[in-house]
C-alpha cells in the first residue's frame, strides 16, 4: 500500500518554539464509536460543504479538528490559552465536527479535503491512522529527529508497542496520547454471589468458562454473565489474539530503526520493532479463527454471552452498574465511567485478558495527525508536541476516562477517587505481555470492519457446521475489503 503522493518535509532550520503539550479526546469516546463504515466510497462522491459550512474559513490560525461539539471546543479554551501563552506567535482554533460516530467525523474531514478547506490537524484513533497515513498525514520522522533532546522526555514515559501502532511503512505519524486495551472487567458484586474470588493473573479461557457458568447458576434470570459488542475493538478481535491469530494476516513494515535506535534501544523487545503493523490479506478461513468463533458460538448458545450487537454498547455502563452484567472487556476509561454512574471502588474490578495459546491483547490509542495539506506544518509539529508534554497530558486527563500513555500518570492517585483496586493491570498489560498489538486497522479500515461485522453476527448465532460457512463469507468480503482504494 502506497500513498497517492509523497509527504512534504520539515524545514530543518525551524527552531523548536515549545516544549508542553495536551490531548482533546479520550479514548473512552473513541471506544464507543464504530469507526468509519463507510466503504468504497470516493472522495468525490461525498457532498461538498459550502463556506458557511466551515468554521473559521480563510481564518490564518491553526486549525485543529476533534470530534465534539461546540461546548467541547469550548471546554479547551484553557488548553489553547497555555498553547498560546508558550507559543504566541501561533494563533489556534479548536474546530469540533459532530457526529454519531467515527464514520461521521472521518466523512466530514474528507469532505472537507475535497473541498479544498481542510484542517490542519486532526485528532484520529487507531482505527484511522493508516487511513490518514497513508493518504492524509505529514509523517512526523524529520521533526522528532531535529527535536530529540525535548522529546526524550516523552519517549522515557511511553511504553514502544504504543508508537510502532502509529508507524506506517517505516515513519512515524502520530505520538499516542491516550490509549486503551481490551481488558476484563469484574461486576465483584455479582462474583461475590456465585462465590467467586477475582480471577488469577494467567486465568485461562477454561477458567473464563467456569466462570460464566458460575455467574449464571447464581443468577439464571435477567441477567448476562458476558458482554461483548461487534466492533473492532471489544468484540471478536480480544479472543483471536488470546488464541495467537487475527481474521487478517499481522506482519510488520520493515524501517523504523531511526526511532527504536534512538529512543528505545534497552527495550526487551527491540528485535521484533518494524516500521508498522500491516494487514495485507484475509485470514477468516484459519483453523484457530474457525475455533474461536465457535468458542463464542457456544457461550452464546448456552446462555453465557449476549448475541452481540453493532456498536459501542451505550446502555452497557447503566446495565453493568445495575448487576446485570458480570463480565465484559474494556479499557482503563470505564474506571470514570463506571464511578459516574454510581458504581463505589469496592463493586467493580478489572484483570487482564484470559489466556488461550498466548495471553496478547488487544489495544487502541489517538494522537494528533498533522495533514500534509496544513498551512504550516511547522507550528502544527508545534501543536502536537505541546500535546504529548507531562504538564499539558496532566490538564487534559485529570481523571481516568482513558488511560494516558505516559507511564508516570498511571499511578494509584490517578484513581483513588474511582478504583480499580487493581489499576496496575492497564499498563502492565503492556509491560507483561510486550506482544500485544493494535487494533487491525488497514487503509481500508472501512470496509474491513463492515465486512467483519457483518459475518460476526451470523458466525455466532447458528451451529457449528455455520461458523465455518460464515467463515468462508467472511474471507471473500475482506478479500473484496482490502481490494478497495481508501
Amino acid at each position: 500500500m502506497t500513498s497517492e503522493k509523497t509527504p512534504g518535509q520539515p524545514d530543518p532550520s525551524f527552531a523548536p518554539r515549545s516544549r508542553s503539550g495536551l490531548s482533546q479526546i479520550t479514548r473512552r469516546s473513541m471506544l464507543g464509536l464504530t469507526g468509519l463504515a463507510v466503504a468504497g466510497a470516493t472522495m468525490g462522491a461525498w457532498p461538498r460543504l459550502t463556506g458557511t459550512d466551515i468554521p473559521g474559513r480563510g481564518s490564518n490560525a491553526l486549525n485543529i479538528a476533534i470530534l465534539g461539539t461546540a461546548a467541547d471546543a469550548a471546554a479547551r479554551q484553557g488548553l489553547v490559552q497555555a498553547f498560546t501563552a508558550a507559543n504566541p506567535d501561533i494563533p489556534v482554533q479548536v474546530q469540533a465536527i459532530q457526529g454519531a460516530d467515527w464514520k461521521d467525523f472521518f466523512s466530514k474531514i474528507l469532505t472537507m479535503v475535497a473541498a479544498g478547506t481542510p484542517p490542519d490537524v486532526v485528532y484520529v484513533a487507531t482505527e484511522g491512522a493508516q487511513l490518514f497515513a497513508d493518504k492524509l498525514a505529514e509523517p512526523l520522522d524529520d521533526y522528532v529527529r531535529r527535536d530529540a533532546a525535548d522529546m526524550s522526555d516523552y519517549f522515557d514515559d511511553v511504553h514502544p508497542s504504543l508508537l510502532e501502532a502509529f508507524m506506517y511503512q517505516g515513519s512515524l505519524y502520530q505520538l499516542p496520547l491516550d490509549w486503551n486495551a481490551a481488558n476484563m472487567y469484574l461486576n465483584t458484586t455479582t462474583f461475590a454471589q456465585a462465590g467467586l474470588d477475582r480471577p488469577k493473573d494467567d486465568w485461562t479461557q477454561d477458567d473464563f468458562s467456569a466462570t460464566l457458568r458460575a455467574l449464571r447458576k447464581a443468577r439464571p434470570a435477567d441477567f448476562t454473565p458476558y458482554y461483548w459488542t461487534n466492533r473492532l475493538f471489544g468484540g471478536v478481535v480480544p479472543w483471536l489474539y488470546a488464541n495467537d491469530t487475527s481474521f487478517l494476516t499481522e506482519s510488520k513494515a520493515s524501517g523504523g530503526d531511526w526511532l527504536w535506535d534512538r529512543f528505545y534501544p534497552k527495550d526487551p523487545a527491540r528485535a521484533t520493532r518494524g516500521g508498522g503493523y500491516q494487514w495485507l490479506a484475509p485470514n477468516a478461513e484459519d483453523g484457530r479463527v474457525v475455533e474461536t468463533f465457535d468458542y463464542l458460538r457456544e457461550l452464546v448458545a448456552e446462555g453465557l454471552g449476549v448475541r452481540p450487537e453493532s456498536g459501542g454498547g451505550n446502555a452497557l455502563v447503566g446495565l453493568f452498574g445495575n448487576n446485570r452484567i458480570g463480565t465484559t472487556p474494556a479499557g482503563g476509561y470505564w474506571a470514570q465511567g463506571l464511578h459516574d454512574a454510581g458504581m463505589t471502588a469496592d463493586q467493580f474490578d478489572v484483570q487482564f485478558f484470559p489466556r488461550w495459546r498466548t495471553q496478547r491483547h488487544q489495544f487502541g490509542a489517538a494522537g494528533y495527525a498533522i495533514m500534509r495539506t496544513a498551512k504550516d506544518k511547522d507550528a502544527a509539529w508545534e501543536w502536537v508536541k505541546f500535546c504529548s508534554s507531562r504538564e499539558a497530558m496532566q490538564l487534559a486527563i485529570p481523571k481516568p476516562n482513558t488511560t494516558p500513555t505516559r507511564r508516570s500518570m498511571v499511578n494509584e492517585s490517578f484513581y483513588a477517587a474511582t478504583g480499580p483496586r487493581h489499576w496496575k493491570v492497564f499498563y502492565d498489560t503492556l509491560d507483561r505481555f510486550p506482544t500485544s498489538g493494535p487494533i487491525p486497522a488497514p487503509p481500508q479500515q472501512a470496509a474491513v470492519e463492515t465486512a467483519l461485522m457483518k459475518n460476526v453476527s451470523t458466525a455466532v448465532s447458528g451451529s457449528s457446521a455455520g461458523v465455518r460457512t460464515a467463515m468462508g463469507t467472511l474471507q471473500r468480503d475482506l478479500e473484496l475489503a482490502l481490494r478497495r482504494n481508501t
